[in-house]
């Protein structure tokens, strides 16, 4: 087959799954030759095919526009550990973040500083001038219209055709999350995490009743298939909870041919993926990595994410493409949060629509690349050979590895009393393996005074570790 009539057949799918509406202007030659890395003759014959087939029509300054009706009518809508206990800690952990006078680094969120302010707080006063009585109905499950389309194209751009009919509209990833789990499983079921693994995981676990069985992720490696293989044959498991780009908290990222192993795996057990990609636009070099869920070729698998990484904190807006189990999730939704905000998915809107998102990224992607090697080079001269410091490439996280006979629950205490947050290796295991290692967020500024509380916090390690030799 041509690349014109594979890129053809492909938008031809995004057309009819809704991702590109009737009457709505495509890409131009220029830009969709420079997302999908075709050459401009390629995208013109594929144009030209879809025109001949009656899917879109050509206009003069206006480039191609789809048809009416070029969407069919029809079917459019789509339709081990055995008791988890960590919700208590998590609390602690989250409670001494919220202190502002604290270098926090700890955080699981990006500075703030980071976040395009100005232009979010324009987006909300637009929302709020637009906002009608009927505006919490018209934003029930499965959310904002408009919002779902910006995200399906969002995803068309990467090479990924999920119709806004899968998108569900979430208060957050970890919502999105715990309704995916909560369509698969039920009280007593055993699920896959990884190891560590984000406490919210655990939580999700622990709040469901579910029984877990963990697998290594390494930060050399990543997952380890072989183990997932044996756990998927020695338990009935229903889901399997992953984060393959950028894992929280060892920062590691999957290749393609991993997550096409792990898909094979999930398709002959018959094991349902819940991937958490909120991480996803924080890469670094010119492609942004595929999630597992591009390869997972009969659809069981719900796709998790936000705006709370890249964009903002505070809006507590995320969703789940859910394919086969949206409808199950809407219902679950309405029985818990009932709807995420109104105001807030207009006003992302506004934002999404009006403002320029991609430079922004682009900015957010340079400053977290260099605020990391910044804090990495400064940790390499404080910390010397006391402790391994693991980078990876993406996200804005450190994990560090301390001598085993090293508590960093220790180094949690001593962190406080400094006013710096840390998450220790506790919060990320149901068991104590990682006791002797630490997350840091690497995503703010060294300024000299950072920089002090750095050294004084590193020479108690270094002290703490001599002392147990």
């Amino acid at each position: 087959m041509a690349k014109y009539e594979i890129l053809a057949r492909q938008i031809k799918e995004q057309i009819e799954r809704g991702i590109w509406l009737e009457n709505e202007k495509l890409p131009s030659l220029r830009k969709q030759a420079r997302q999908t890395g075709y050459s401009l003759m390629t995208v013109l014959h594929a144009y030209q095919m879809l025109e001949s087939q009656g899917l879109i029509s050509s206009h003069e300054r206006s480039g191609f526009i789809v048809a009416a009706a070029a969407r069919p009518a029809s079917e459019n809508k789509v339709q081990t550990a055995e008791a988890v206990s960590i919700n208590d800690f998590v609390y602690e952990v989250l409670q001494a973040s919220r202190d502002p006078h604290m270098f926090s680094l700890g955080f699981a969120y990006p500075d703030p500083a980071l976040y395009p302010r100005h232009h979010l707080n324009k987006s909300i006063a637009a929302a709020a001038q637009q906002i009608s009585l009927t505006s919490a109905m018209d934003n029930l499950p499965p959310g904002n219209p408009e919002l779902r389309q910006i995200i399906a194209k969002r995803y068309a751009a990467r090479g990924m055709n999920i119709s806004p009919d899968e998108i569900v509209i979430t208060a957050g990833a970890l919502e999105a999350l715990s309704l995916s789990l909560q369509s698969c499983t039920r009280p007593g079921d055993w699920v896959v995490i990884e190891s560590p693994v984000f406490y919210g995981a655990m939580q999700a676990l622990e709040r469901l009743g579910l029984k877990a069985i963990t697998v290594t992720v390494s930060p050399q490696n990543g997952l380890d298939i072989d183990a997932l293989e044996r756990a998927f044959q020695n338990h009935p498991v229903k889901a399997c909870w992953l984060m393959s780009s950028f894992q929280n908290p060892v920062g590691y990222s999957l290749n393609d041919d991993k997550k096409q192993q792990i898909a094979r795996l999930l398709k002959t057990y018959g094991v349902t993926l819940i991937e958490d990609d909120v991480y996803a636009e924080l890469y670094t070099g010119q492609t942004p990595p595929m999630p597992i869920k591009h390869f997972v070729e009969d659809g069981n698998s719900l796709l998790c994410s936000s705006f709370s990484k890249s964009l903002v904190a505070g809006y507590r807006i995320g969703w789940v493409a859910a394919g086969r189990q949206s409808l199950d999730i809407q219902k679950q939704q309405l029985m818990s949060t009932l709807a995420t905000s109104a105001p807030v998915q207009l006003s992302l809107v506004d934002y999404l629509s009006t403002k320029n998102y991609e430079s922004h990224l682009k900015q957010l992607r340079k400053k977290l690349i260099t605020r990391k090697k910044a804090m990495l080079a400064c940790l390499e001269v404080l910390l010397q050979d006391v402790a391994t410091i693991h980078a990876q490439e993406g996200g804005y996280f450190l994990w560090i590895e301390c001598q085993p006979h090293v508590n960093a629950m220790d180094i949690y205490r001593e962190a406080l009393r400094l006013h710096i947050t840390i998450a220790p290796g506790k919060l990320f295991s149901l068991h104590d393996e990682f006791n002797h290692c630490f997350r840091l967020n690497a995503s703010f500024e060294l300024n000299e005074a950072r920089r002090t509380l750095l050294k004084k916090l590193t020479g108690y390690i270094i002290n703490i570790t001599r002392s147990g030799d």
